[in-house]
């Protein structure tokens, strides 16, 4: 059995002879938080695609719990919240969390879905609403309950914390550090390098499609230097490639 969640292995993707990811070689140990950071276009969504296989990747391998990821058995072990969440406008919260979880082979449980309503700070009213009805906050909270109550091994999660006010960022962030008491494992890309500083074991820096870092927050800035994670970061991204 792999000690590894996610292996990537010499992944490469290119879109019209531009390459979008060259040469991405990457282990994310059982149990691990790991952040994905990039500017904008860096190759982060592709490479979240690829492994989802969504798209087909040009080159390399990537394995779940050691499973090809293009067998879809590698997939059944991991919940999946995509940047831009959009629920089917006419189903209510309850019709949604039911659709989700049938697909996850878990079953749907009322008292479990307003328990993690709560404490996501979500309206319990909210689930006999239809999606039309929520705020964006309201929409992302409903995606991140979904996943949650999968039960899964490894959440692969792309901006999770976008439209969330303060409140559900720290509530949501609660969440996400019982399911490292629970020894799951989250792999997730975000903008907010507090979060990451937080959150992580380890970061990735992706840009330009290549990998230029990868290691602790506090051995960024102790490598490239900066008041703050956000300084280092720079430094990283502005830094010859070695």
């Amino acid at each position: 059995m792999s000690d590894a969640a996610l292996n990537f292995e010499r992944v490469g993707k290119a879109y019209a002879g531009v390459a979008a990811l060259a040469d991405f070689s990457m282990a994310v140990p059982r149990g691990e938080f790991l952040a994905l950071v990039g500017v904008n276009g860096a190759g982060k969504t592709t490479l979240i695609k690829c492994l989802l296989d969504f798209c087909d990747a040009d080159s390399g391998s990537i394995d779940i719990f050691g499973t090809p990821h293009t067998q879809t058995a590698a997939r059944a072990r991991l919940a999946y919240l995509p940047e831009r969440f959009n629920p089917p406008f006419f189903l209510t919260g309850r019709d949604f969390l039911q659709h989700m979880l049938r697909l996850y082979g878990q079953p749907f449980d009322e008292t479990r879905a307003l328990r993690m309503f709560a404490a996501l700070d979500l309206d319990p009213a909210a689930l006999s609403r239809p999606a039309r009805a929520y705020s964006k906050g309201m929409t992302q909270k409903l995606g991140i309950a979904a996943c949650l109550l999968s039960g899964k091994a490894l959440y692969v999660l792309d901006e999770p914390a976008g439209g969330l006010d303060p409140k559900a960022r720290a509530l949501f962030k609660n969440e996400l550090r019982s399911l490292r008491s629970d020894g799951r494992t989250v792999f997730f890309t975000s903008h907010s390098l507090a979060d990451v500083a937080e959150l992580c074991d380890r970061m990735v820096v992706l840009h330009g499609g290549r990998l230029r870092y990868a290691g602790t927050p506090a051995s960024l800035r102790e490598r490239h230097g900066g008041a703050d994670l956000e300084s280092a970061f720079l430094n990283c991204i502005e830094a010859a490639p070695a």
